[in-house]
């Protein structure tokens, strides 16, 4: 049986760490022998583990992030951008020297996205039982199925230090059938709808994970433990970028459920932070919008 949430607090995201060039009011996608010329252009932090874990820190959680730093010249960028959101980098670690950068393209158009990404060397600094544990986290987030992949003993470690574990599923397109015992081992499994159709094609349902949340965008989310099914509606906003959505969903949904508040709650809350983000480009563009939540009178869910 997966461990109770730990109700204090502090959340420790790991993951790979970005930095995203976002285009803006792109009118179609680039084909090959094409050229699309692009409104906007920004520079942001990114990747999932860095989203999330802005997000609970606008929310008022006490949020660590793990991760290895884009060389020059983003690094400093990056950087700066992690120590405005109070976030805590102690765990953070420059890449190796020479590397070259961890870049995302993202290309926003007719209210969704694409990606082009390259990203260099190992997926985290090196991490174990007793950095987790220095860390002073109750709860390790992980940001995307590659970085679990690539480090399979984050589990093991996590569960040594006494932590509970979220992990966000993210693309690959070589995902296969033995990602299932991943799934299996964590508390929380966060794919978005494309990525779970993808994977109950691979025979991997929804049933594997003690509890999985299914993000379906404007249409709202889905929660199944075991028998147990919870569904609440999307919120319409005006779309600029939805760049992050996903990410910042987590970060909500396991704000609330790490105090151990009802799933629709949970749902409900991940929902609004979604919807913050795709407001503003960026994964963390929208958050201003955010106010901490009281953490007084927190109903628990028996």
């Amino acid at each position: 049986m997966p461990a109770r949430p730990d109700r204090r607090g502090r959340v420790l995201c790991v993951g790979r760490l970005y930095c995203d060039l976002v285009f803006t009011g792109v009118p179609r996608l680039p084909t090959l022998g094409t050229e699309v010329f692009a409104d906007g252009l920004n520079l942001h932090a990114g990747g999932g583990a860095f989203i999330t874990a802005v997000t609970l820190a606008a929310l008022g959680r006490d949020a660590a992030l793990a991760a290895l730093v884009p060389a020059e010249p983003f690094g400093n960028a990056v950087l700066a951008e992690i120590e405005r959101a109070n976030v805590d980098r102690m765990l953070c670690k420059p890449a190796a020297a020479g590397a070259p950068p961890q870049v995302t393209v993202a290309m926003a158009s007719g209210g969704d996205r694409a990606f082009l990404t390259h990203n260099s060397g190992a997926a985290l600094p090196a991490l174990d039982a007793g950095s987790l544990r220095a860390s002073g986290a109750g709860h390790l987030h992980i940001g995307e199925m590659r970085t679990l992949k690539e480090v399979p003993s984050l589990i093991e470690d996590a569960r040594s230090a006494g932590m509970t574990i979220s992990l966000d599923c993210g693309w690959d397109d070589n995902v296969d059938r033995s990602v299932s015992d991943l799934i299996a081992a964590v508390d929380v499994f966060l794919p978005n709808q494309e990525e779970a159709r993808r994977l109950d094609r691979l025979g991997i349902g929804t049933d594997v994970a003690p509890l999985t949340v299914v993000k379906r965008g404007a249409d709202g989310a889905l929660a199944i433990r075991g028998t147990q099914r919870a569904e609440v509606s999307g919120i319409r906003v005006n779309v600029v970028d939805s760049t992050g959505a996903g990410d910042a969903f987590n970060a909500g949904f396991l704000d609330r459920w790490l105090d151990g508040a009802p799933l629709d709650a949970c749902l409900a809350e991940g929902n609004a932070c979604g919807a913050a983000a795709v407001q503003a480009t960026g994964g963390t563009g929208g958050l201003s919008t955010l106010r901490p939540r009281k953490r007084s009178d927190v109903p628990i869910e028996s």
